[in-house]
């Protein structure tokens, strides 16, 4: 686990080959068909090098969420546990770690109606719209730090809405038992390492051709999975709203927030191991 850009693939496919064993990625944005560039899936010869679970596994069609990973998660540990004794699972996104690794509580079904007038409401009123009413209705879940996140504020709006109570207090309950042992490893870089590492990133994505592939998207730009960095931006472009430079320079700012946002969340988990992405961290 780590930030983006921090090297977790690579490190992980090293892993894995030396386990001989395959991966399992973690990354909530990886799994789309239809998003390739702006989501940095492992290359071809990753991908090739070793085999992964949840990546192009999805359409941005289906609803993928944090219960759905949990699901097909165990399910694939347990494919991998029948033939090594060991599985690797790697990203950044870490509340799909937490409920592979801890379990989470069922959360209840929420109203259509309610989710179907939050999302006409986001999209008519944007970001602002959807933090302040956050605030209003679930203070707790504001001070939580996930107020850059459409797809997550949303889901809590909607669940404060029809249950009466926080999002987060469905998160609070002992880990469930699970039939093996976990081993935790954080990948970390200093921060003016990592900023470089992100902005010559961003600056690839857009060489690469990010631009056209979100001018592409742009008939499901209301889709929950688009609502994310790299894409938000430059949607705005597209729109009009500011210049191809400013969105890029957008990009790289709201992707080095978004990491230090996943390290906050990772650093809180005091059983993790930190290492740099270059380290030789084998897992006897």
């Amino acid at each position: 686990m780590g930030p983006t850009a921090v090297g977790k693939t690579a490190a992980a496919v090293r892993l894995a080959q030396r386990l001989n064993t395959k991966i399992i990625s973690a990354d909530s944005r990886q799994c789309y068909r239809e998003l390739n560039i702006g989501v940095a899936k492992p290359s071809k010869e990753e991908l090739g090098a070793v085999e992964h679970f949840f990546i192009d596994s999805h359409s941005i069609h289906e609803e993928v969420n944090a219960s759905v990973y949990e699901q097909l998660a165990l399910g694939w540990a347990s494919e991998i546990f029948r033939e090594s004794d060991t599985a690797v699972m790697v990203g950044g996104t870490g509340l799909y770690i937490k409920a592979f690794t801890d379990g989470l509580d069922d959360i209840p079904a929420v109203d259509a109606a309610i989710r179907e007038r939050i999302q006409q409401q986001y999209e008519e009123g944007g970001i602002g719209w959807l933090q302040e009413e956050v605030r209003k209705y679930d203070p707790e879940y504001a001070a939580s730090g996930e107020m850059l996140n459409p797809q997550r504020m949303m889901r809590a709006l909607e669940v404060r809405l029809f249950t009466g109570v926080s999002i987060l207090a469905f998160r609070r309950r002992e880990p469930r038992v699970r039939p093996f042992e976990v081993r935790k490893i954080g990948i970390e870089l200093p921060k003016e390492v990592l900023h470089r590492r992100i902005n010559e990133r961003v600056d690839k994505m857009m060489e690469a051709g990010l631009a056209e592939e979100v001018r592409g998207l742009l008939p499901y730009r209301s889709h929950n999975a688009l609502q994310t960095v790299g894409y938000r931006e430059l949607f705005s472009w597209l729109d009009g709203k500011c210049s191809l430079e400013s969105a890029v320079a957008d990009i790289k700012n709201n992707t080095r927030h978004y990491a230090k946002r996943q390290l906050t969340w990772f650093r809180r988990d005091l059983s993790v191991k930190w290492v740099g992405p270059e380290d030789d961290f084998f897992v006897s």
